[in-house]
């Protein structure tokens, strides 16, 4: 079994979608809309074969979670794989000169990761990772 797709509600749907494609190389159907519902989507296709769905529709309640510093029950972060501990250092780099948060990192874990921590244009936790050999010096 595979996880399919993992979904997100917006109030801005071109801002996400235009972010994830930017910056996490993203490719992005033709946007769905149910005239009936007022319901719009995008599902993101990235290179691992995994989706993301981007969905918009009036009345959705803003999260009254803090996502910025408290964490919570529930999903907590989307994490995207990159094959070097470089590749991390490079998209931290990427991120922060365009304006974006780090908000932790980039590091090593104790379970084998090296990492950073951001946030997407609505607060969404991401994390960028590599695997590394532990007790391997760099």
């Amino acid at each position: 079994m595979i996880l399919e797709h993992v979904a997100i509600y917006t109030n801005d749907l071109e801002r996400l979608k235009n972010y994830y494609v930017q910056y996490f190389g993203a490719h992005s159907n033709e946007m769905y809309v149910n005239p009936t519902t007022n319901f719009s989507s995008y599902f993101l296709s990235f290179e691992s074969g995994a989706r993301l769905e981007l969905m918009q529709k009036p009345g959705i309640p803003a999260n009254k979670n803090d996502t910025v510093v408290e964490q919570h029950e529930g999903i907590i972060h989307l994490a995207f794989g990159v094959t070097t501990m470089q590749m991390v250092d490079e998209k931290a780099t990427e991120l922060r000169d365009h304006g974006f948060s780090i908000l932790r990192g980039p590091r090593k874990t104790g379970d084998g990761y090296y990492e950073f921590e951001t946030l997407d244009p609505d607060n969404n936790r991401l994390e960028v990772t590599s695997m590394f050999v532990v007790g391997k010096a760099d």
